[in-house]
């Protein structure tokens, strides 16, 4: 039997700004990706997330970015090491702590944005990040791109490492996903996209933007709830994934 996790970035709306649909894409996925007030969020949101995904039994998961409000995280900054550590150990702690207060606990730990980019291919971040992630509590899921930098680093340390996959997004020969600004690097054939994932998880391959497969691990699939388009995507994931034999559950219950 298959199985694989759905996961979804929660609580990044601010202040009187909202991003997302949080309440719509909580039935739908096994673990939430939550913001922790750097890239997005704020207190009363991610109290908010928090109460959401526990009434749903949902498991929830910590998403630092870089502190980058006006950027959403997406843009690159030259952080060193302890930096890294430090912003990690910053945002899982204070909702880790808020999780807590909530009778929950942090299941995983999935960086943001650049600081997820960025750390894929940089293994002395990841480290940095890890580290932070074991300081707080070593029996925490650390998720990062398959066949990234994160994943290694998170081995080497002893840490649980569960390694995600996109739906909607192109891969490089080397596992990367494609720069968001080329051409090709985002799958808008919602009936491709499926099929990618199904073969991903099933046979463990992903065909490249050059056209060559490679090898690709799927513990976790990425979906994406912000537009009406997006929740229906999801809905049809669900229904092929049933139609193929594969179970949805939470990371806890794969990376054991």
């Amino acid at each position: 039997m298959y199985k694989v996790d759905l996961n979804s970035d929660l609580g990044e709306s601010f202040g009187r700004y909202t991003i997302g649909n949080d309440d719509k894409i909580i039935p739908l996925i096994s673990s939430a990706n939550i913001a922790c007030g750097f890239h997005a969020s704020d207190p009363v949101v991610m109290t908010t997330a928090i109460e959401q995904t526990k009434a749903a039994g949902i498991q929830i998961g910590a998403h630092p970015g870089f502190p980058d409000l006006m950027g959403f995280g997406r843009r690159n900054l030259a952080v060193s090491p302890a930096e890294a550590k430090a912003y990690t150990l910053y945002q899982i702690s204070a909702l880790g702590g808020m999780c807590k207060a909530h009778n929950m606990r942090l299941q995983h730990v999935k960086p943001h944005g650049a600081f997820y980019n960025m750390a894929a291919k940089d293994y002395e971040l990841s480290k940095a990040i890890c580290e932070a992630i074991k300081s707080y509590d070593p029996e925490i899921i650390v998720m990062g791109l398959s066949g990234s930098e994160m994943i290694r680093a998170a081995k080497d340390l002893g840490l649980k490492a569960a390694s995600e996959v996109f739906a909607d997004r192109a891969y490089e020969e080397d596992g990367t996903l494609v720069n968001r600004r080329k051409e090709g690097a985002v799958i808008k054939d919602e009936n491709e996209a499926i099929a990618r994932v199904i073969r991903m998880i099933k046979e463990q391959k992903v065909t490249t933007i050059t056209g060559k497969d490679i090898s690709i691990q799927a513990d976790s699939v990425c979906v994406h709830g912000d537009g009406e388009k997006a929740l229906l995507f999801v809905e049809k994931i669900r229904k092929a994934m049933a139609e193929e034999g594969i179970t949805i559950s939470p990371l806890k219950d794969i990376c054991n």
